[in-house]
C-alpha cells in the first residue's frame, strides 16, 4: 500500500487569511489548551514512570505507527536527527527530569516559554543582527519575572529546576533553528516532520534510561504503572504531538502566522490553571506576579512589531 502523504505546506502564491472564523479560533485555543494542560498530565505520569522512560514512550508512540502511514518529509536525515535529539533529549528529557521534584508543573509551563527569547537571540546571532530596543525591554521584563521565581525557591521549585527548564527551553530554541533551516529549503508538512524526527529521539532516550534509571527499575515501572500513567503517555503522544502539532500546522497553512502564533501565549495560562485545579498547586501572589511579568515580556516581543506595522500601514493608507 502506498503510504499516505499529507499535503505540503502552502507556498506564498496564495496569501493566507488574516481573520479566523470562530470555529477555527476555538480549534486554535483547543490546541493551546492541550499544550498547557499537558504539564500536570506529565506530573501524573511521573508518579509511576521514571522521566527518561516516559520520554522514550512518548516519542516511540508519536513515531509509531504513523511512521509507516506518513511519507518522510523533504528534509535531510541529519536535519531530522538533529531536531529529534534537540527536542526529544534536550527539551523533553530535561523537562521531565526537572519535573520529578525540582520544579512545579505550573512554573515549568511558564519558564519553558523562555524559548521564545532564545529563538530570537539565536536568529539574530545567525543573521548578524543587533537586538532592537523593544527586544531589550521584553527580555528585561521577562527576566524580572524569572527573578521573582528565583527569589521564592522552596521544596517544590529549586534553582536547579529553573536552570534545567531554562536549558530545555534553549534546546527547544536550537530545535527551532534546525527546523527553520529545513522549512526554508523546501515545502514540508509539519506533522510528517514531527513524526519522523520523533523516531530519532527514541534510541538515545532509551539508552539514557537504561544507563541512568536501570533495566530493573524500567521493567518494574512498566509492570506496575497505573492506568492513569498510560493515559498520560497516550495524551503526550497523540494529544500533544499528533493532534496538537498537526492541527497547529493545518491552521498555520491557512491563516497568517500573526493571527495564530500569539495564541501560544496562553500555554502557561492553561498550564498554571490546570496545575492549580488538578494538582492543587498553590497560586500565591508572587507566582501570579512572576507569570504576569514573563507573559508581558513575551507579549512585547511577539506583538510589538506587529502593532508597529499596523500603525505604519494605517498612516500610509
Amino acid at each position: 500500500m502506498k503510504p499516505y502523504e499529507p499535503a505540503a505546506q502552502p507556498t506564498h502564491e496564495a496569501a493566507p487569511a488574516s481573520t479566523l472564523p470562530l470555529r477555527h479560533l476555538l480549534l486554535a485555543v483547543a490546541v493551546v489548551a492541550v499544550w498547557g494542560t499537558n504539564f500536570p498530565i506529565i506530573k501524573i505520569a511521573l508518579a509511576h514512570l521514571p522521566p527518561l522512560l516516559l520520554a522514550t514512550l512518548r516519542f516511540a508512540l508519536a513515531a509509531l505507527p504513523a511512521l509507516w502511514l506518513i511519507r518522510r518529509p523533504k528534509a535531510s536525515w541529519g536535519n531530522l536527527a538533529a531536531y529529534g535529539l534537540l527536542i526529544g533529549v534536550g527539551q523533553f528529557g530535561l523537562l521531565f527530569i526537572a519535573m520529578t521534584r525540582f520544579i512545579s508543573p505550573g512554573l515549568a509551563s511558564l519558564v519553558i516559554q523562555l524559548q521564545v527569547f532564545f529563538t530570537v537571540g539565536l536568529a539574530m546571532i545567525l543573521a548578524g543582527e543587533r537586538p532592537k530596543r523593544f527586544q531589550f525591554i521584553a527580555t528585561l521584563v521577562a527576566a524580572s519575572g524569572i527573578a521573582v521565581i528565583a527569589a521564592h525557591v522552596d521544596g517544590n521549585t529549586t534553582l536547579l529546576g529553573l536552570g534545567m527548564v531554562a536549558t530545555a527551553g534553549a534546546s527547544w530554541a536550537c530545535g527551532n533553528m534546525v527546523s527553520r533551516k529545513a522549512f526554508a529549503a523546501a515545502p514540508i508538512n509539519t506533522l510528517a516532520y514531527v513524526v519522523w524526527s520523533s523516531a530519532f529521539a527514541v534510541p538515545p532516550l532509551l539508552l539514557l534510561s537504561l544507563w541512568l534509571e536501570g533495566a530493573p527499575r524500567m521493567g518494574q515501572s512498566l509492570a506496575n504503572a497505573h492506568w492513569t500513567s498510560w493515559l498520560a503517555v497516550l495524551w503526550q503522544s497523540y494529544g500533544n504531538t499528533i493532534f496538537g502539532y498537526g492541527l497547529w500546522a493545518w491552521l498555520l497553512g491557512r491563516y497568517a502566522t500573526a493571527s495564530i502564533s500569539p495564541l501560544s501565549l496562553l500555554v502557561p495560562v492553561f498550564g498554571m490553571g490546570a496545575a492549580a485545579i488538578v494538582l492543587n498547586e498553590p497560586l500565591p501572589v508572587w507566582k501570579v506576579l512572576a507569570a504576569a511579568l514573563v507573559l508581558a515580556g513575551l507579549a512585547i516581543n511577539v506583538l510589538w512589531p506587529r502593532w508597529r506595522q499596523r500603525l505604519a500601514a494605517a498612516k500610509t493608507a
